[in-house]
C-alpha cells in the first residue's frame, strides 16, 4: 500500500518519477490474464518475468512506458464495464432465461426517478420490436450495485427481457434519457448496443451415435495419387473416397485443414500455417469439374492438348509435391475460365451470374477483404518483391486506408476473380456434402482447424486489431524442442475479441464447420490459455495467457448445433484434468491416441474398456509417426540423421521404443488379438504387417470411444510421416503422395480386410 500511495504522489508531481514498476506490472499482467507460471514437460517450473510480462502487455497495445500510463490501465480494467456503460458482448444460456441484461449508467444519488430507458433485441433477420420496444421509467428500475469511479456514481441495472429468445446472436439497442441530465457523452441521451448470444449448453451430437459407435478413415487430401488428378489430390479424390467409405460401412472421413496457403516450398506447404482460416486453398479444384471449363470448347481443346497432359505428366512423376507447378498450371485454366464467366454469367446478369453474386453478398467484407488481401499481396510481390503485408508501404497495411479503397476500386475484376474461385471452390464443396447425404453416413466429413494463421496473411491484416503482432503463439521446452517453440502464429488478444463481439472468433468455427459433420479443433488447450512468446524473447521464457473460455466454448456449441457438426477437441499434451471435464460437459469429444494411452506413470498401454466413451480415439496424427514408422523407430532414425539428438537422448528413446513394442504385443495378447506364441523379436516381426496393424485397429475397435479413425497410411504401410515437428525442408513435411494409386488402395486386400472387421462395430 505505501508503494502504491507512493506512486500516486510522484504521479501528482510531489517527487521526481519512479521507474521500477514491477509490482504495478504484476497487477497490471494479472488483471490481463497472463499466467504467472508453467511447469514444462520434464517437470520443471518457469516464473513469468516481469520483462515477458511487459512485452506481452505491450503486444497486447497497452503503453506501460510510464507509471501513469500502467496506473491508467489497471484503472481501465478494473472499472470496465462500468465506464463503457454496457459490456460490448454477452454469451448466455439458452437455459438462463429470462435474460438479464445489465447495464452500468452515471445517474447521480437520488436522480433515478427522472431516468427513462427503451431497449429491444433485433434478431440476425433484423426482426425487431424496434417500433414498439420496451420501456421502463425510473421507479421501475431496481439498483442492482453502485460504484463510485473518477468522481461520479454510476449504478449498475439489469433489464430483463420478456422473450424467451432461441440460440442466436442479437444486438441489444437501448436509449436512456434524463430530463435534467447531461451524460458523459455530452449528450442528452445515452446510447447502448451489445452483442447477445445465446448458445445451446452442449454441442450437436447425432442420433445415429447416441447409442452407437462408428468408424472412418483420415487421409491427407493433398496426398492422394489418382490417374485423373494434375498432381495433387483433390475433391473429385475425396468423392470417390467418400463412394468407397460409404459402400464398406464407414461413417466418416478426416482430412487435413483446407485453409488458404501460399502453395510456395518450403515455408508455404503447411496446412497448419494457413494465410487465412476462413476461405479455402483452390488448389484441391478439381478444374474439369468447373463448369465454366466443361462448357467451353477452347478450354477442353487445350486442357485435351498434347502440350498441355505432357505439363501435367511432368508434374505427376515428380517425388514429391510440387505445389508450385500445380498452382500454376490450375490458375492457368482458372483465368481463363473466369474470363468466360465474366463475359457470359456476370454481365450478362445470368441464374448462375445471379447465384454467384448471392455467393458474395452472404460472405460480405470477410471475402472482399479476402480477395483485397490477395490481390495486393500478388500486386506486391510481383511490382515490389515484398512478400509480407508488413513491408508494404504504410498506407496500405490498413484495410481502412484510403489507399486500400482506391486499389479495391482500380481492381475489381481482379477482385472478382478471387471471390469467382472460393465461390467454386464452396460449390464444388457443397456437392460434396450432398454425395455423403446421399450415402446416410451419420457423420460425413471431418474437417480439420488449424491452432491460428500465420502473421504475413490474410486473416493477420484483415482483423489486425484483434491480433497481438509483436507476439507469435507456440510453446515450452519439450523432448524435440528444449527451448520451446514459436509458431509463427499472433495471438488473438482475449480483450479485442470481447470488444468486437468474437466475431472473427465466431466466422472462423462456422466457416470451418460448414458442409462437414465434424470438426477437430487442434491444440484444445488454446481455448484455455496460450503460449504466447512475444518478439525478441526465448520461446521456453515465453508465458501462457489465459482466454476467456467459457464464452469460446459456448460459441464453439452454438455453431455446432447449427451446422449439425460434431466437435472433437484435440486435448493432447499437458492439460489439466479440469479441461477435460470442461470440454466434456459441453459434449466435445476427446481426442485418444493409442500412443499415448498408458497406465501412468507405468508406461504399459491402458485396456480397452479404459478409455473414454465420449472420445474419439486414432493410433497417430500428421506429427507422429505412422505405425510402420514407429515400429521400425523410423521417426527416431530421422532425428538422428538430423542431429537433433543427443546421444544420451537418442540411446533412451531408442530403448524405449523396443520396450513399447513389446507392451503392444503384451496388449494385444491379453485381449486375444495375436497369440500367446506371437515372437517378441524375429525377421517376421521387425516389420509391422498388415495383420498386426489389423490387431492394433481391433483393439482400439474394442474401446467404448463413439468414433474411431483409421489412419490410411498405417493400413497401406507408409514409412514416412506426414511432419516432423521442429523441422522445415529438412525432412519432406506436407509434401509426400501415396506411395500407391487411389484406385490401388481402393482395391487393397488390406483396406478390404481392415473395413470388414469393422463393418459392425457397434451395432
Amino acid at each position: 500500500m505505501k508503494y502504491y500511495i507512493s506512486i500516486m504522489q510522484k504521479i501528482t508531481g510531489a517527487e521526481e518519477p519512479m521507474h521500477d514498476h514491477s509490482e504495478l506490472i504484476l497487477e497490471l499482467s494479472a488483471l490481463c490474464g497472463i499466467v504467472p507460471w508453467y511447469w514444462d514437460i520434464f517437470g520443471q517450473k518457469h516464473e513469468t518475468s516481469i520483462e515477458t510480462r511487459k512485452a506481452i502487455l505491450k503486444a497486447m497495445g497497452l503503453k506501460i512506458d510510464s507509471t501513469a500510463e500502467i496506473l491508467h490501465g489497471i484503472r481501465d480494467r478494473k472499472s470496465k464495464p462500468w465506464k463503457q456503460f454496457i459490456d460490448p458482448v454477452q454469451v448466455i444460456s439458452v437455459n438462463a432465461q429470462p435474460l438479464a441484461i445489465p447495464v452500468y449508467l452515471p445517474i447521480e444519488p437520488g436522480r433515478e426517478s427522472g431516468l427513462a430507458i427503451s431497449w429491444y433485441l433485433e434478431n440476425e433477420e433484423k426482426i425487431s420490436r424496434k417500433k414498439n420496444p420496451v420501456l421502463i421509467s425510473g421507479s421501475d428500475i431496481r439498483i442492482h450495485a453502485t460504484r463510485q469511479i473518477d468522481g461520479r456514481r454510476y449504478m449498475q441495472a439489469f433489464l430483463t427481457d420478456t422473450v424467451q429468445r432461441d440460440i442466436g446472436y442479437y444486438t441489444f439497442h437501448a436509449e436512456c434519457r434524463h430530463p435534467e441530465m447531461i451524460f458523459p457523452n455530452r449528450s442528452d441521451k445515452l446510447v447502448l448496443r451489445s452483442r447477445i448470444i445465446v448458445t445451446p449448453d452442449v454441442c450437436y451430437m447425432p442420433p445415429e451415435l447416441e447409442h452407437k459407435k462408428v468408424w472412418g478413415l483420415s487421409t491427407n487430401l493433398y496426398a492422394l495419387n489418382s490417374r485423373r488428378n494434375w498432381g495433387v489430390g483433390d475433391f473429385t479424390d475425396l468423392r470417390d473416397l467418400v463412394g468407397w467409405l460409404a459402400a464398406a460401412q464407414g461413417s466418416f472421413i478426416g482430412i487435413n485443414p483446407l485453409h488458404a496457403l501460399p502453395n510456395s516450398h518450403p515455408f508455404g506447404v503447411s496446412p497448419y500455417a494457413p494465410l487465412s482460416r476462413l476461405y479455402r486453398n483452390h488448389i484441391y479444384l478439381d478444374i474439369e469439374h468447373v463448369p465454366e471449363v466443361a462448357e467451353s470448347v477452347d478450354l477442353r481443346t487445350e486442357i485435351a492438348s498434347e502440350k498441355f497432359r505432357a505439363e501435367i505428366k511432368k508434374i505427376k512423376r515428380k517425388e514429391f509435391i510440387d505445389y508450385e507447378a500445380v498452382t500454376a498450371i490450375k490458375e492457368k485454366v482458372l483465368r481463363k475460365a473466369f474470363n468466360c464467366f465474366f463475359q457470359k454469367h456476370y454481365t450478362g446478369k445470368t441464374k448462375r451470374g445471379r447465384d454467384f453474386q448471392a455467393y458474395v453478398s452472404a460472405e460480405g467484407p470477410a471475402l472482399e477483404s479476402f480477395s483485397l488481401f490477395l490481390a495486393l499481396w500478388k500486386h506486391m510481390k510481383r511490382t515490389r518483391s515484398v512478400f509480407s503485408w508488413r513491408n508494404w508501404p504504410e498506407e496500405y497495411q490498413r484495410l481502412e486506408g484510403e489507399a486500400v479503397r482506391k486499389f479495391g476500386k482500380r481492381h475489381v475484376r481482379e477482385l472478382l476473380y478471387f471471390q469467382y474461385v472460393q465461390w467454386l471452390i464452396d460449390t464444388q464443396m457443397k456437392e460434396l456434402s450432398l454425395v455423403v447425404k446421399e450415402h446416410h453416413m451419420p457423420v460425413g466429413l471431418y474437417f480439420d482447424l488449424a491452432v491460428g494463421s500465420v502473421g504475413d496473411g490474410s486473416d493477420a491484416w484483415s482483423y489486425k486489431e484483434v491480433m497481438a503482432h509483436g507476439a507469435q503463439v507456440g510453446a515450452p521446452p519439450d523432448d524435440f524442442s528444449p527451448d520451446g517453440q514459436r509458431w509463427g502464429f499472433p495471438p488473438l488478444i482475449p480483450e479485442k475479441l470481447r470488444e468486437s463481439g468474437y466475431e472473427f472468433f465466431r466466422r472462423t468455427i462456422q466457416k470451418n464447420m460448414k458442409y462437414g459433420g465434424a470438426i477437430r479443433i487442434d491444440h484444445a488447450l488454446g481455448l484455455f490459455r496460450i503460449f504466447w512468446v512475444p518478439d525478441g524473447i526465448m520461446p521456453k521464457d515465453g508465458a501462457y495467457v489465459e482466454q476467456p473460455s467459457e464464452d469460446l466454448l459456448r460459441i464453439i456449441a452454438l455453431e455446432s448445433v447449427r451446422n449439425r457438426a460434431v466437435v472433437i477437441a484435440e486435448d493432447l499434451g499437458t492439460i489439466g484434468e479440469n479441461v477435460r471435464e470442461i470440454l466434456n460437459r459441453f459434449r466435445m469429444l476427446s481426442y485418444r491416441l493409442f500412443y499415448f494411452e498408458r497406465n501412468y506413470p507405468d508406461p504399459s498401454f491402458l485396456t480397452p474398456d479404459k478409455y473414454p466413451e465420449t472420445a474419439l480415439c486414432a493410433v497417430t496424427t500428421h506429427d507422429l509417426p505412422t505405425l510402420s514408422g514407429y515400429w521400425r523407430a523410423h521417426d527416431i532414425a530421422a532425428r538422428r540423421r538430423l542431429g537433433t539428438y543427443a546421444d544420451a537422448v537418442w540411446q533412451k528413446h531408442l530403448k524405449d521404443r523396443e520396450r513399447d513394442r513389446k507392451l503392444i504385443l503384451s496388449a494385444l495378447r491379453s485381449q486375444g488379438l495375436i497369440p500367446d506364441d506371437y515372437p517378441e523379436k524375429s525377421e517376421n516381426t521387425k516389420n509391422m504387417s498388415s495383420a498386426l496393424c489389423l490387431a492394433i485397429y481391433r483393439y482400439l475397435d474394442r474401446t467404448p470411444c463413439k468414433l474411431l479413425l483409421v489412419s490410411l497410411d498405417d493400413v497401406i504401410g507408409t514409412l514416412e510421416q506426414q511432419n516432423l515437428p521442429g523441422t522445415v525442408d529438412e525432412h519432406p513435411n506436407w509434401i509426400q503422395k501415396t506411395p500407391i494409386s487411389l484406385a490401388e488402395i481402393l482395391e487393397d486386400q488390406r483396406l478390404i480386410d481392415l473395413a470388414s472387421a469393422l463393418k459392425n462395430r457397434g451395432s
